[in-house]
């Protein structure tokens, strides 16, 4: 009997060692693949390309159910968890936190207020960055893609790849590429997932 339980326990608790964020005191999952910094975004977007990486601000909230659904079933996915950690330089902002953020105009705004200058209405949102930006402006107005929405493990693939790929500097938009990567992977037989 006790053999079964510890056997159920150790079943239970497979995909939360599999790689699922622990939640922070601010109630936001804290993946180890997040930077912590200073959210200077200037400095941070300095710090990914020194790093050879791209930057990617995740806006998300306490109690948000996407986001959950992101960290504990898509951003585990070794594929996802790989592309996350070598190659993107994620900042988490609280879309309603008071910790100070400093835009790329040089602005410096709480989080709360920073989401409402950006306009984002919904978590999780995924904001992508250019390698560099050359002029002053909100991060909005320079973002290369901004991405509202809890996205299955195969869309999310392809969204970082796409943004990788530089797919917004050609003509074919991220729903089309998305959607020949799927036909191509179930062409083949592949899982789509």
């Amino acid at each position: 009997m006790r053999l079964a339980v510890c056997a159920l326990t150790a079943l239970l608790a497979l995909p939360f060692a599999a790689g699922a964020a622990e939640m922070g005191d601010d109630g936001l999952h804290k993946a180890d693949w997040m930077h912590d910094t200073f959210k200077d975004l200037n400095e941070d977007l300095a710090e990914a390309t020194a790093e050879g990486k791209r930057l990617l601000v995740m806006v998300e909230q306490r109690g948000c159910i996407y986001c959950s659904e992101m960290h504990e079933k898509v951003y585990p996915v070794p594929v996802i968890d790989a592309m996350l950690r070598d190659d993107f330089f994620v900042v988490q902002l609280n879309m309603f936190g008071d910790v100070d953020v400093t835009d790329f105009d040089g602005e410096v705004l709480s989080e709360k207020q920073l989401a409402r200058k950006w306009g984002l209405l919904f978590t999780p949102t995924l904001v992508f960055f250019p390698e560099e930006v050359t002029e002053p402006a909100p991060g909005n107005k320079i973002a290369v893609a901004q991405v509202p929405g809890a996205f299955g493990a195969s869309t999310t693939r392809d969204l970082l790849t796409w943004v990788l790929e530089k797919g917004y500097e050609t003509d074919e938009p991220f729903q089309t590429y998305h959607a020949r990567k799927h036909n191509a992977r179930v062409a083949a037989g592949q899982d789509s997932n």
